[in-house]
């Protein structure tokens, strides 16, 4: 019988180690609203100490106005639990009070939580001035699509390409040198045409070099120009493209091609804004930004040695990634559909895609991105005899991949009857179309049989 206190005041002493180590503040009331219990999280967040308010009336302390609205008597009076929101000393707390009852269902107690939900409040705030920022990025987008799309610029839909496109913009008015990366044909070009056409230089020059085009012995009288007499052939004297960039924008494309002795060049340019021409000793000052591009990987490069470390970081400051087509699957169809109905626009005649040329397209990985995609519609409007552009006029390639990626597996065991294969066999094509296509309707006429026939074999197949 000895054991029975030491147990209790085992029990106890948990009980009130629990209660004391919450960071939650915790209230304990009788049912007469006898404050009887308050741990430290309580003291700290009221400002008041433990007994300050023990052994007072709840209704006394919402009189005084130590709170302005108690859940603890809200919850007694109720006989329900009940949450409010105070406010205290510039913070907010929500208070959440229990009533507690015995099992002769008496109310004994009222137990009430309270937490510090500042904090909260503070991030839900930055999380909808978030929002609002984001939704003001996609309706300029939108915007800009729509502005932009005769010029066939700008059509994004997948979260990866709005990413991009938003860092456009807002890197448009900077000063940062900016360098996009992506494989060849994701559509660089595109970000460096928003990025200038948001800039303080908009109605300056925006001049486009592609390094990798000009050979190396001419890339640098190229970009920084050159005087009489500086090379074999040198009749007069040139402006390079900073020259005629000045004022505006210079698009490096291509970075990672510029040679060696190009590269300390552009990186002098870089630190203190001033040119030389070749075979000139005149130094130079043009107000240029620069925004540079490159499918390569130029950290490899670096590692090399066949790209500069310095010239990288100076090119470097504001990253963008553009990402290849397989990677924004969503863009494919609009960016189908608009360039289908571009060149059939600018060639005079009526073209649109047949719902299984669709298939096999959105099948297709587009190894060269966008670039191959405009091509490729381009060659499908001049080529097609018909209004409607369907498999046959796809190129070969094209139609075995999609062949390849919706061929069913099939796995015959012995004891299988053929019968029971091919009901497993349209049971599968069934219920693949009915991921694809929204309709019975549209299901009959990809498979060639009745839309009755698609319903019977649905229900038989128990996919209605």
């Amino acid at each position: 019988m000895d054991q029975f206190p030491e147990k209790t005041e085992d029990l106890a002493r948990e009980l009130s180690a629990i209660i004391n180590s919450s960071s939650d503040g915790l209230f304990v009331c009788r049912a007469d609203g006898t404050v009887i219990r308050v741990n430290p999280a309580s003291e700290r967040l009221h400002g008041v100490r433990a007994e300050e308010i023990i052994g007072r009336n709840i209704k006394d302390l919402v009189a005084s106005g130590f709170v302005e609205r108690s859940a603890t008597l809200e919850a007694i009076n109720s006989r329900q639990q009940v949450s409010v929101l105070q406010h205290h000393d510039g913070r907010k707390l929500m208070s959440t009070g229990t009533p507690v009852f015995d099992q002769n269902g008496a109310l004994i107690l009222a137990v009430t939580t309270v937490r510090d939900v500042t904090e909260m409040d503070r991030l839900q705030r930055n999380l909808e001035e978030q929002e609002v920022i984001n939704s003001q990025i996609r309706e300029q987008l939108l915007a800009l699509q729509h502005d932009q799309l005769s010029s066939h610029q700008i059509i994004a839909r997948s979260p990866k390409m709005m990413t991009a496109l938003g860092q456009a913009i807002r890197v448009g008015g900077a000063e940062s040198t900016v360098l996009i990366r992506g494989e060849s044909g994701s559509g660089k070009g595109v970000l460096v045409d928003l990025i200038h056409a948001n800039s303080r230089r908009a109605k300056g020059p925006l001049v486009k070099l592609n390094c990798g085009a000009i050979p190396e012995t001419l890339i640098e009288s190229e970009l920084f120009g050159y005087e009489k007499g500086a090379f074999t052939g040198a009749m007069g004297s040139k402006p390079g493209y900073f020259e005629m960039a000045d004022g505006g924008t210079l698009f490096l494309d291509e970075v990672a091609e510029l040679p060696p002795s190009s590269q300390v060049k552009l990186l002098r340019f870089l630190e203190d804004g001033a040119i030389t021409r070749l075979g000139g000793t005149g130094v130079r000052r043009v107000d240029v930004r620069i925004l540079a591009a490159t499918h390569r990987d130029l950290d490899a490069m670096v590692e090399d040695g066949i790209f500069r470390l310095d010239l990288f970081y100076r090119l470097n400051v504001i990253p963008i990634v553009v990402p290849p087509l397989r990677e924004r699957r969503e863009c494919l169809l609009p960016l189908l559909r608009h360039y289908i109905d571009h060149f059939a626009q600018a060639t005079g005649v009526h073209r649109r895609l047949s719902r299984a040329a669709v298939d096999a397209l959105l099948e297709y990985s587009f190894p060269g991105n966008v670039r191959e995609l405009m091509n490729l519609c381009e060659r499908l409007v001049v080529m097609s005899d018909t209004e409607m552009i369907g498999l046959v006029d796809l190129p070969p390639s094209i139609v075995a991949q999609s062949e390849a990626s919706n061929v069913l597996p099939i796995h015959w065991q012995r004891g299988v009857s053929l019968s029971e294969i091919v009901a497993e066999v349209e049971r599968e094509v069934l219920s693949a179309a009915q991921g694809r296509y929204s309709s019975q309707a549209e299901i009959a006429e990809a498979l060639g049989v009745n839309q009755s026939t698609v319903a019977r074999k649905l229900k038989r197949y128990g996919l209605l």
